[in-house]
This record gives structure tokens, C-alpha cells and sequence, in this order.
């Protein structure tokens, strides 16, 4: 059974992005939404950056193949930090 998540990321280039829309492609995940929020300066340095690019992805996908997205997405060397909620 299909469920809704939210995918929220936190890129140190913009670029990154494209390396997401492969994986999620790859792994057959139906994309719904899809925003940018920009380039935001962060309150403190997280690795050593002090601004980052936000993505969130509105995604339709089974549990399954979620945490195989989870696994995959933990070795992405330009992905800072990610968010995966139930929506």
C-alpha cells in the first residue's frame, strides 16, 4: 500500500538536486510536488556551511521502498541533512 511523505533536503549546491530526482526516478517513487525554497542562511555552521539550499519533495510510495530511499540518500555526499515524514 502506497503512502504520502514529505522529503525535505538540505543541499550545499544547488545542482544536488538532480542526483535526488535520479535516485527517486530510479527507485520508481511518484513525485507529486516538488519546491525549492531557496538558499538560506543557517543560524550556525553546520559542517562548515553557513547557508544551504532547501528542497522538498511531496512523494507517493510504499513502505518498502521508502527505507531503501533512506539507505540510499544516507551515502549522498552533497546532501547535508534530510527530513522523510509521513504526510
Amino acid at each position: 500500500m502506497n503512502m504520502k511523505y514529505d522529503l525535505t533536503l538540505m543541499l550545499n549546491e544547488e545542482d544536488e538536486s538532480k542526483i535526488i530526482k535520479e535516485l527517486l526516478s530510479s527507485l520508481k517513487i511518484k513525485v507529486e510536488k516538488e519546491d525549492f525554497w531557496g538558499k538560506k542562511t543557517l543560524a550556525y555552521p553546520i559542517d562548515k556551511f553557513k547557508a544551504l539550499y532547501y528542497f522538498n519533495w511531496q512523494i507517493d510510495s510504499a513502505e518498502d521502498i521508502i527505507k531503501e530511499l533512506k539507505n540510499k540518500i544516507k551515502f549522498e555526499e552533497k546532501l547535508i541533512r534530510y527530513l522523510l515524514l509521513k504526510a
